[in-house]
């Protein structure tokens, strides 16, 4: 009998920030990746040293670091053009592809709303500067053809 599959659901809401709201605030959920609470004060502090403000977490600690810090370095590189949202998302998704295996989907924007379903382990949301950054794992499963079916 095969296992069943364990899938999670999120709904991230992101709304424009205040221009004049230069808090660091932090908010880490990690789920059972992140449980350990030296990592969580660890991850805590790169997010501040970052700028950036982790909203939600299910995957592990050292997964939202590589996230957190591919972003950062992003956007550090061109300080004098900003790259486009779908140019973030693109390289931050081939990161994730090339590191962890597919299926990685990343979204990238000022304003977005989504709701989606990603594999255990395979969520992250934050924002940095004016973006927010949607991160997500998905199954891939190989699509055979049908029994009886010819070419």
């Amino acid at each position: 009998m095969e296992k069943a599959k364990e899938w999670k659901e999120k709904q991230v809401v992101q709304h424009n920030p205040s221009s004049h709201d230069h808090r660091k605030e932090v908010a880490i959920n990690g789920g059972d990746h992140g449980s350990q609470p030296e990592l969580q004060v660890k991850l805590a502090a790169i997010a501040i040293s970052l700028n950036i403000r982790l909203k939600s977490a299910d995957m592990p600690a050292t997964m939202q670091e590589r996230a957190l810090r591919h972003a950062r370095s992003l956007l550090d590189a061109s300080p004098s053009s900003r790259p486009s949202p779908t140019v973030l998302a693109r390289s931050l998704k081939k990161e994730f592809d090339s590191v962890y295996g597919p299926a990685w989907h990343c979204v990238v924007g000022k304003s977005f709303g989504s709701f989606v379903t990603h594999s255990p382990g395979g969520f992250v949301y934050f924002s940095l500067d004016s973006l927010s950054f949607l991160l997500f794992k998905t199954e891939v499963q190989l699509v055979s053809d049908p029994p009886g079916r010819c070419h």
